[in-house]
């Protein structure tokens, strides 16, 4: 009669744990207004009935894909205002992005090496400010090149401010930062995860919790220099700060990557940007958003536009541009990425451009950095092949991102063709839109593609086809 009981109270408990996962679940979508992907939205209720006492503290943590922000209004493109050949311009500013801005001196780096000597001189020239975001500062020799000039400008009564990923900042091996603050410089992390407090004691680990962000990283990569001067300079792209992104290192050669710098009015832009993030990273009150309203006079052509997404955005913006790009094309896609895990309707998208005889190359390594990922790009793969797309697998790892649509447009920056970069995390890419400059992005895939094999997709067998199919569930998290 015991053990009945106990088997009664057990299971009345178990059920009383399983409503309220429910209803936790329930109550964070209404409030919090996540849409999630049907596969995502299966794999939690399955997760809650059957692992009800796992599943509550796990979506805690990971649950949460939007933060709560008021309703965004923005206001349609008049059809006097369209132009034929502006689709990106009115998709990107309809997604509630800033207008196009002006820029001057872009450099496309051909390789590490130019990209570092870009990234130090800006740092050497900043007279006034330096404010710099990334996911990784590693603890190595560019590392420390970094951190190196960050203190001595600092020292120099220049304004310093690093932003710092919680998460990276452990795949970096704890870089010495300490330096940094004694310098005069300021250094925050971006929703640190729980063994990060050591690093941020302006923002509790609790807080980050309590607002489910312990799982949203800030993959954004931008610096600043002189924010507001006239000589303000913008630094960005794909790398992280550190050797494998630039020379490599003594055991093994650099991965191959694409950033960018410019100067021009479009660094106001990632300065507004910058200070969003900054003020959230240290729980102040969020700035003005990164958005403008349609100005009155139709929308230029010639200029370039910040195209942020993640979590504080009210729509899944880079995601919803690639969709439309691949729908506009007419004559060519060229898509660099070092993981291939794309959301279905993206796939689908890709797969109908090649189908009716757009041009579609796919740019990947042939083995990246994380072998689930490798696993799950199998099936789309093989479904764009079929398609008629072109694989296209460089011999080294491939770093960048990069999307190049027609001479119309080009998009490069850090956001991943996966679930986790078009979904879930801080993600930055700039949408440039003159001609000449969208050939630059585009000899810069040619030079990429030139040293890379053609992919074959094969039929796989039965156990990697299980495993393909169990990591499209998991696929929010790769």
């Amino acid at each position: 009669m015991l053990s009945d009981m106990s088997l009664l109270h057990w299971l009345t408990l178990d059920g009383m744990i399983t409503v309220v996962t429910i209803l936790v679940y329930v109550i964070n979508s209404h409030v919090m207004r996540q849409r999630r992907h049907p596969t995502a939205a299966v794999a939690w209720m399955l997760f809650i009935i059957f692992l009800p006492y796992l599943a509550l503290p796990a979506f805690l943590l990971f649950g949460t894909r939007k933060l709560a922000r008021p309703p965004q209004v923005v206001l349609p493109v008049p059809p006097e205002k369209r132009s034929p050949d502006g689709w990106g311009i009115e998709t990107i500013v309809a997604l509630g992005q800033p207008a196009p801005a002006r820029y001057c001196e872009l450099n496309v780096h051909a390789d590490g090496h130019q990209a570092g000597d870009a990234l130090l001189a800006t740092l050497d020239g900043a007279r006034v400010s330096i404010d710099l975001c990334t996911f990784i500062i590693g603890r190595d020799s560019l590392g420390e090149a970094v951190i190196e000039r960050l203190c001595n400008k600092a020292r120099a009564g220049v304004r310093v401010r690093l932003l710092l990923d919680g998460m990276g900042i452990l795949m970096a091996r704890r870089p010495n930062l300490s330096r940094l603050t004694a310098a005069g410089g300021e250094l925050v992390l971006f929703a640190p995860p729980l063994h990060a407090l050591l690093y941020s004691p302006l923002r509790s680990p609790l807080n980050a919790l309590l607002k489910g962000s312990s799982n949203l990283r800030n993959h954004r990569k931008l610096l600043i220099a002189d924010a507001g001067q006239a000589n303000s300079r913008l630094w960005c792209g794909g790398r992280n700060l550190a050797a494998e992104y630039f020379d490599g290192t003594p055991a093994a050669p650099p991965w191959r990557d694409l950033s960018f710098d410019l100067r021009g009015p479009l660094t106001d832009q990632a300065s507004a940007l910058f200070e969003c993030d900054w003020a959230f990273a240290k729980g102040l009150p969020r700035g003005g958003a990164l958005r403008a309203d349609l100005p009155p006079a139709p929308l230029a052509l010639d200029g370039a536009q910040l195209v942020a997404s993640g979590p504080d955005q009210a729509d899944d913006t880079v995601y919803a541009l690639l969709v439309t790009a691949a729908y506009r094309a007419q004559r060519r896609i060229a898509l660099a990425t070092p993981y291939f895990v794309p959301e279905s309707a993206l796939l689908m998208a890709l797969c109908l451009a090649a189908r009716r005889g757009v041009t579609v190359d796919l740019l990947l390594p042939a083995r990246s950095n994380h072998p689930l990922s490798d696993l799950a790009r199998g099936r789309p793969l093989r479904a764009l092949a079929a398609a008629g797309g072109r694989i296209w697998l460089a011999p080294e790892m491939m770093h960048a991102k990069l999307a190049v649509i027609d001479d119309a447009l080009a998009l490069a920056g850090s956001a991943n063709l996966d679930s986790r970069g078009l979904f879930l995390n801080y993600e930055l890419m700039v949408a440039f839109h003159q001609r000449a400059d969208v050939e630059r992005f585009a000899a810069w895939f040619e030079a990429e593609r030139s040293a890379a094999s053609p992919g074959v997709a094969t039929p796989p067998g039965l156990l990697r086809d299980a495993g393909e199919g169990l990591l499209q569930l998991l696929g929010f998290q790769l």
